[in-house]
């Protein structure tokens, strides 16, 4: 499967998604408005994107205008697939890090980010354990964007629903730590 880039300078262009379980990227429609959503925010943002998967959240970004982009992922397999998209659209301003994302967020950082993308496996139940570990990593006006298939906002309370919209079976929301 492929899926395309929808603006920025890498618009158009078509990247690979291995075909394994689990491994969904956002749909087209969806992406298209979370990052009608974030525009004004994208220019010069440092962007971290947990469960990078396909890269299709992560590399919108950074065709879009982000500053840093930094993909983690813990599949070899995706890993290599996704070296293989840098190297394709020449991007320097996407890394990568092979690591479990709550590993990676136990880790003591200095870095911080204005917008983090969470689009966890739904099934692993994911979202409400990095949502705690995330605090360290969010600069202060930082902005979530969380990808589910049941709606558990509810459950963080110390975070603003900016806005929502479902796609299908996928709700993604947009959010602001309050």
């Amino acid at each position: 499967m492929k899926i395309r880039i929808i603006a920025g300078q890498w618009r158009g262009r078509k990247i690979s998604v291995l075909d394994k379980p689990g491994l969904r990227p956002t749909p087209n429609r969806l992406r298209e408005t979370l990052f009608n959503w974030l525009t004004p925010y994208l220019p010069g943002s440092k962007c971290l994107d947990l469960f990078a998967g396909s890269g299709a959240l992560g590399i919108e970004a950074a065709s879009r205008g982000a500053e840093q982009v930094l993909l983690v992922e813990k599949e070899f397999d995706i890993i290599k697939n996704l070296h293989q998209h840098i190297i394709t659209l020449n991007s320097k301003n996407i890394k990568i890090k092979q690591m479990d994302a709550i590993t990676f967020l136990q880790k003591e950082t200095t870095e911080t980010f204005d917008i983090v993308f969470l689009d966890p496996p739904f099934e692993q139940n994911l979202l409400i354990p990095c949502s705690n570990l995330l605090e360290p990593w969010l600069n202060k006006s930082a902005y979530i964007y969380l990808e589910t298939n049941a709606n558990i906002i509810a459950s963080f309370n110390n975070w603003q629903i900016i806005r929502q919209k479902k796609v299908g079976q996928v709700l993604g929301t947009l959010m602001m730590k309050s």
